[in-house]
């Protein structure tokens, strides 16, 4: 019956025999997410791998670029590790370990704190960290005698309490200027000294012979820090700070040249013109006085070498940049009015009727400031600053006339055009501006002074001072017989 029934339906029905196969429920399922977690895995492993990769080339190509753009970096590195190999040996040779004992480890943490970039830098720290251990360390063994006189009831007190009074007062000596800028590192030192050595001799029999060998010690490694430092390709923060100032007068000098050409720029230019990166060179001289107050602090420190005596004035580099930054901040109003008038420009006609004159005063402040810059950076005085100065005056004085001949010359240039007052608006403001920097520029000029008397700078030789490039561009622009007299007249009294 079956069989007929079976036979019947291959017959009736045009299905195709079925085959059946008992497999585990969830295999084939189970075999797929396998396979797709390890592709997952794999996919995630080749990426990790080369997002690795590209970081690790990222950072050697950033840490290539600071050796190169500075190689005495790489130099202070191997400055140091020399250094710590010369104070190992104390700790490695037994006739030097037996004569320092087992306070040779103070050696090598004194190399690593007080090692620095300049030699500055390095003797400040080292100077401070041997007079405070040993100051302390006085300080210590004479209150461990009074104490060790005073009973044993009494000492604890006695420790105590001179640990509170000296502490207090050292801290608070911190808050003195002078001590600030000159011993902060110092007092530092000396509260740790002076708190390890009172406190450890209430149990420390030999504290003597203890203060001997921390004194001896950090002796040891001050005089490696400062050979390697001094005598191995030294790096002086007198000559960094020299460098520096007459850096920020470059950048100075072309910000404020940048800032009126951005400004007077042709009109077909204005639109498609990017603003000069040289017009934010102000923002370095307004961002040095971090820089230049610790310089010349560590300079202080530094013995005479080169050009700079022993008590050269490097307090006076701090006034120079002082003016500086007061002429950077007008430059800085400048160059917001200037970026503020790329908004709604004033129409090119009316620029143009002191284009002239505000160029000229720009390259004449440029001018006086790279004089200025030229003769720090040589070390030398010469009259080509003041004639450039005088030089600069006299544009300053075409520019006024000018200005004030301004409103009349709008009037009968474009006597309806609504834009006139804005451009008349705009050129007001950045003249005076102008006008303002120029004033400035002279206390840059009378701080400079000051700088090469303090310092005795060299006079340079009258022939030799002057290119012959430098003269021309010094050279007056002669536009009509009567500001010819009034620079003539002008020059006179600046030369007088």
């Amino acid at each position: 019956m079956e069989m007929a029934a079976a036979a019947k339906r291959v017959q009736n029905g045009p299905t195709a025999p079925e085959w059946r196969v008992t497999v585990p429920e969830g295999a084939s399922v189970a075999v797929e997410h396998e396979a797709c977690r390890a592709a997952r895995a794999w996919a995630w492993l080749v990426s990790f791998v080369l997002e690795l990769r590209d970081r690790v080339l990222v950072f050697g190509r950033r840490v290539w670029r600071i050796g190169a753009d500075d190689p005495r970096r790489a130099v202070h590195g191997l400055k140091v590790g020399l250094a710590l190999a010369l104070v190992s040996v104390f700790y490695y040779t037994r006739p030097l370990y037996d004569g320092v004992g087992g306070a040779a480890m103070w050696a090598v943490l004194t190399v690593v704190v007080v090692f620095e970039y300049t030699v500055g830098g390095c003797v400040y720290k080292g100077f401070n960290r041997a007079f405070a251990t040993a100051s302390a360390g006085v300080v210590a063994l004479g209150v461990h005698w009074i104490a060790s006189k005073s009973g044993d009831e009494v000492e604890p007190f006695i420790r105590s309490g001179s640990v509170f009074l000296l502490a207090a007062m050292a801290t608070f000596s911190r808050f003195i200027p002078t001590v600030k800028a000159r011993f902060d590192y110092g007092v530092t030192i000396f509260i740790l000294t002076y708190s390890l050595v009172a406190v450890s001799g209430y149990r420390v029999g030999a504290l003597l012979a203890m203060a001997q060998q921390r004194v001896s010690t950090i002796s040891i490694g001050v005089s490696i820090c400062i050979a390697v430092c001094t005598l191995i390709c030294p790096v002086w923060a007198g000559q960094e700070l020299h460098r520096a100032t007459a850096r920020n007068m470059e950048k100075l000098a072309g910000a404020v040249e940048a800032c009126v050409e951005d400004y007077f720029a042709a009109e077909d230019e204005a639109s498609n013109k990017q603003p000069s990166s040289k017009a934010e060179g102000y923002k370095c001289v307004i961002n040095s006085k971090a820089s230049e107050d610790s310089q010349a602090n560590l300079a202080r420190w530094e013995p005479g070498h080169g050009g700079f005596a022993f008590r050269h004035p490097y307090a006076q580099y701090r006034n120079v940049g002082a003016a500086m930054r007061h002429c950077a901040y007008c430059v800085e109003a400048l160059s917001g009015c200037v970026r503020s008038a790329e908004i709604q420009a004033a129409p090119a006609s009316t620029r143009r009727l002191l284009a002239d004159a505000c160029t000229r005063v720009a390259a004449r402040c440029a001018g006086v400031l790279r004089a200025a810059s030229t003769s720090v950076a040589e070390m030398t005085t010469s009259r080509g600053l003041d004639l450039a100065v005088g030089d600069m005056n006299a544009a300053v004085q075409e520019l006024q006339d000018d200005l004030r001949a301004l409103p009349s010359k709008l009037l009968l240039a474009e006597a309806t055009a609504g834009s006139a007052l804005v451009g008349a608006a705009q050129l007001f403001t950045i003249t005076s501006l102008l006008i303002e920097v120029s004033a400035r520029i002279e206390g840059v000029v009378d701080a400079v002074d000051t700088l090469a008397n303090l310092a005795g700078f060299k006079s340079a030789a009258d022939e030799n001072e002057k290119p012959a490039e430098f003269a021309a561009k010094a050279q007056p622009v002669i536009t009509n017989p009567e500001s010819e007299g009034n620079r003539t007249t002008t020059n006179a009294i600046e030369l007088a």
